[in-house]
């Protein structure tokens, strides 16, 4: 197959897959989580879980961080559709296979997208363990997963005016107000990577506005509006930016950063899933 029949028919298998382990589960809110967030899975209760080898055209996660497995249960009164490891255009796939999950939530029924990342901090104030709320993004990836025909449910030039839902921060905001986590907002960069940027990049996205800089969310965000749902995206600033310290950019550092981050995350999402209307 090809073309709108062969990702439409991918996402349709895949989304048929999921719902039939689901046993009888209707998620209404998925949370995609980043590099070394996983641990967020473990929080949703009376849990079933679906390994992303027993789902037709979903490709096992090959990064450190990334389990490679939906979870499906309660968090504060909501059936949660947890996807624990992400797919990346840097590991080779298409831009339309880095969307994939997030069309097949939409088959679903999910209307709320959460969005979780590791990034590395651009804007001067940050420092690592920072939670930076996403107001909006810039798609440096060369990648766009609405390229060619339009998919069933899709339309052909979504409106990215608002991609970060403003009610939604509004209620993240008020949220981090209520369980004392401090949260930050500003704009992330997304780049398609695997390679660390140089300091004279972050010098261009600093000065293009860009506040956070990571390799994920903008593109599953892009396919997510398309399909008319709400996105709200958190950052964890895990590292300086290369050229704000004099540290070594490395993966274990955004891991170590991430697992030191996780009550104060946890809490968060967990706040804002129970605040859903």
């Amino acid at each position: 197959m090809s073309g709108i029949t062969g990702e439409a028919h991918a996402v349709t298998v895949a989304a048929e897959a999921i719902r039939s382990r689901l046993g009888g589960r209707t998620p209404t809110v998925a949370v995609v989580l980043g590099s070394g967030l996983g641990f967020l899975a473990d929080t949703l209760g009376d849990a079933v879980r679906i390994r992303y080898a027993d789902i037709p055209g979903f490709p096992v996660p090959s990064v450190v961080g990334h389990a490679g497995e939906l979870v499906c249960g309660t968090l504060e009164g909501k059936t949660v559709l947890a996807q624990s490891g992400r797919f990346h255009a840097y590991e080779g796939h298409e831009a339309a296979v880095t969307a994939r999950a997030v069309r097949a939530f939409a088959e679903l029924g999910v209307g709320t997208l959460l969005l979780t990342n590791a990034a590395g901090g651009i804007r001067r104030t940050f420092r690592p363990g920072t939670l930076m709320l996403i107001s909006d993004h810039v798609n440096l990836t060369g990648r766009n997963p609405l390229t060619g025909h339009v998919l069933p449910g899709e339309t052909r030039f979504p409106d990215m005016s608002d991609p970060y839902d403003r009610h939604l921060r509004a209620l993240a905001h008020e949220v981090a107000r209520q369980r004392g986590v401090h949260l930050e907002e500003g704009v992330y960069v997304g780049l398609l990577g695997p390679t660390y940027e140089t300091p004279a990049e972050i010098r261009m996205l600093d000065r293009m506005g860009g506040d956070a800089v990571g390799m994920s969310t903008v593109l599953e965000v892009i396919a997510a509006r398309a399909r008319g749902m709400r996105c709200l995206g958190i950052s964890t600033i895990t590292i300086f930016a290369s050229g704000l310290s004099a540290q070594t950019l490395d993966h274990s550092a955004v891991m170590d950063v991430a697992n030191r981050v996780k009550d104060g995350l946890g809490s968060l999402v967990s706040g804002i899933v129970g605040a859903l209307d």
